[in-house]
């Protein structure tokens, strides 16, 4: 007997389990005001050295917690090295969609399920899950199911 094929991914549905990360190549397809919006997020300090930094350069970002070196824009290296990492860059006030985004790029983008991002946020599992497993990718948050 065979084993049975993997389900298409856009017949999986997540769970509180299941990881999500920020699909950068989403944004690039589907915002075209992506730079925009992380160059918005940058710590005072960065936004003003950010005018010397050449559009669309890329800089190496070191994993932490595997070693492994990936290449990424400039804006987002600053958000992931020192702005994400500000004590107000996510607050009380700020929207769920927003802080699941911030707190995803605090992390490195390293893939976060639900359940961790609640134990971050202090917001239910369920409701993060209800918000991004809809239809819609918001801020190109995604899931990750295994291949």
């Amino acid at each position: 007997m065979s084993a049975a094929a993997p389900k298409p991914a856009f017949l999986l549905r997540p769970t509180v389990n299941t990881p999500f990360h920020i699909d950068f190549n989403w944004w690039q397809q589907n915002d075209h005001d992506w730079r925009i919006y992380l160059l918005s997020l940058l710590c005072e300090e960065h936004r003003q050295q950010i005018e010397t930094m050449p559009e669309g350069q890329l800089l190496d970002w070191v994993d932490n917690e595997t070693g492994e070196v990936h290449p990424v824009d400039g804006v987002q290296h600053l958000l992931m090295t020192h702005c994400a990492l500000q004590p107000n860059f996510i607050n009380a006030h700020t929207a769920l969609v927003e802080a699941i985004f911030r707190t995803l790029l605090a992390n490195g983008n390293r893939p976060m399920t639900p359940e961790e991002l609640a134990q971050r946020l202090n917001r239910p599992a369920t409701t993060i899950l209800q918000t991004l497993s809809g239809p819609r990718a918001y801020k190109g948050i995604r899931p990750i199911f295994p291949s």
